[in-house]
C-alpha cells in the first residue's frame, strides 16, 4: 500500500506487498465461549449482521449495541444502549458480558462526516483506538473493523482497482478508513491482536433506511420506485461504482471471521466486490419490474466523492485467500428487493 506518491506516477510494480505472514494470535480463541459484542448494531449493515451472527452463535451470544434505543429486530435480542466513545463504559461491558469478539461498525458515513469533519476524525478514529485496546489489554480474541473504498482516492486506479496500490483518499471518511487500515496492521504485527477488515463497495438493503453515505442512492431508489414510482438521484447518470448487496455483505464478512487465521494474509483490509453499475442501469432493472417508473438527476457535492471513487474492485486476493464467492447481481439483486418490499410493506412506511 502506498499513502505517499509522486504526482502522476501510477506504476504499481513498484508497490511494496503488506501482506504478512502468519502471526500467531496471543490469545488462545479456544479457551472461552464465543460472546460477541456489535458495536453499531441500529445501521444498515449492523442490524442484518446482528441475525446473521444470531444463526452462527445462538442469539444469547450476541450483543448488539448503539448510540440508540434498540430499533425493529434488535429488540428480539440482549442489547445495550451504549456510546462507543465511553472508553470505560466499554470496557466494563466487554468485562460483564465476557465477550471474545467485537465487530466495530460504529461511523459516520462519507456525505455526512464532509458536514463535521472534526468529529468525523474524532468518532472514527478514537473508538477504533479504543476497541483495538480492549482487544489488546482484555485479551479478546478476534476483532471485526470496516474499511471502506472511500479510503481510495483520485490517482487510484479506477477500473479493477488493485489490492495494493495508491491510496489518497479525498474525504475525511476516507482518511479515516486508511488511517484505521494501518492502525489494524499495526496492533496485529506489534501485539498479535487478530484484527480482520474488509474494503466495502456501496452497500444496498431495504430493512434500514440510506445512512447518509455517497452510494446510498442505490437503496433509496428502491423505496421510490415502489411508494413514488419516480426518483430524483443526487449522481450523474453514468456514475460507475462498485456495489455489493447486503446479503453477499453479511456474507463476507462471516466468511472472512470464520477463516483460519493463517488464511486471513491481509492485516490492513481486503478489497471486497460483487458489482458494478451506474444509475441508468439501477433504474433500467427497475423499470422491468415498474414499467412507469421514471428518474431524473440532479447531481449535488456527493458526486465529486462519487469521481474519486473507483469504477470497479479486483478482489481476487479475498478469493484466493479465504474463498470469498458473490451471490447476486444487478438483476438478481433487484428482484430480491422488490419482492421482498412489497411483501413486507412495513419497510415502506417512512
Amino acid at each position: 500500500m502506498i499513502i505517499e506518491h509522486k504526482k502522476g506516477v501510477s506504476n504499481t510494480s513498484q508497490i511494496p506487498n503488506r501482506n504478512f505472514p502468519y502471526f500467531a494470535p496471543a490469545f488462545d480463541s479456544g479457551m472461552k465461549k464465543t460472546k460477541v459484542l456489535l458495536i453499531g448494531a441500529g445501521g444498515q449493515l449492523g442490524s442484518e449482521l446482528t441475525q446473521g451472527l444470531w444463526k452462527i452463535y445462538g442469539q444469547e451470544n450476541i450483543i448488539a449495541s448503539d448510540i440508540k434505543d434498540a430499533q425493529g429486530i434488535l429488540k428480539e435480542g440482549p442489547y445495550e444502549k451504549f456510546d462507543v466513545m465511553q472508553r470505560d463504559k466499554l470496557f466494563e461491558l466487554i468485562k460483564k458480558n465476557e465477550i471474545t469478539q467485537i465487530y466495530h461498525l460504529a461511523a459516520l458515513l462519507s456525505a455526512t462526516g464532509e458536514k463535521d469533519p472534526r468529529w468525523a476524525w474524532k468518532l472514527n478514529m478514537e473508538s477504533l483506538l479504543f476497541v483495538l485496546e480492549a482487544a489488546q489489554e482484555l485479551k479478546l480474541h478476534k476483532v471485526y473493523w470496516p474499511s471502506s473504498i472511500a479510503a481510495f482516492g483520485p490517482t487510484t486506479p479506477k477500473q479493477n482497482t488493485p489490492q495494493d496500490t495508491i491510496m489518497d483518499p479525498s474525504t475525511v471518511y476516507g482518511i479515516t478508513k486508511l488511517a484505521g487500515e494501518l492502525w489494524c496492521e499495526y496492533y496485529f504485527r506489534r501485539y498479535g491482536v487478530d484484527v480482520r477488515s474488509l474494503r466495502y463497495p456501496g452497500l444496498i438493503g431495504y430493512k434500514t433506511p440510506p445512512g447518509g453515505g455517497t452510494t446510498d442512492y442505490a437503496v433509496d431508489i428502491y423505496f421510490k420506485a415502489l411508494k413514488e414510482k419516480k426518483y430524483e438521484c443526487f449522481l450523474a447518470a453514468d456514475t460507475y461504482l462498485p456495489m455489493m448487496y447486503m446479503d453477499d455483505a453479511v456474507k463476507a464478512t462471516i466468511d472472512l471471521m470464520e477463516a483460519p487465521a493463517e488464511k486471513v494474509k491481509v492485516r490492513t483490509s481486503y478489497n471486497i466486490g460483487a458489482m458494478s453499475f451506474c444509475p441508468a442501469q439501477v433504474a433500467a432493472t427497475i423499470k422491468k419490474h415498474i414499467p412507469d417508473f421514471s428518474i431524473t438527476y440532479k447531481p449535488d457535492f456527493r458526486q465529486a466523492i462519487a469521481d474519486s471513487w473507483p469504477k470497479s474492485i479486483d478482489d481476487s486476493a479475498a478469493r484466493a485467500d479465504w474463498g470469498w464467492k458473490n451471490k447476486f447481481g444487478l438483476e438478481e439483486m433487484t428482484e430480491d428487493i422488490l419482492k421482498n418490499l412489497e411483501s413486507e410493506p412495513q419497510f415502506l412506511i417512512s
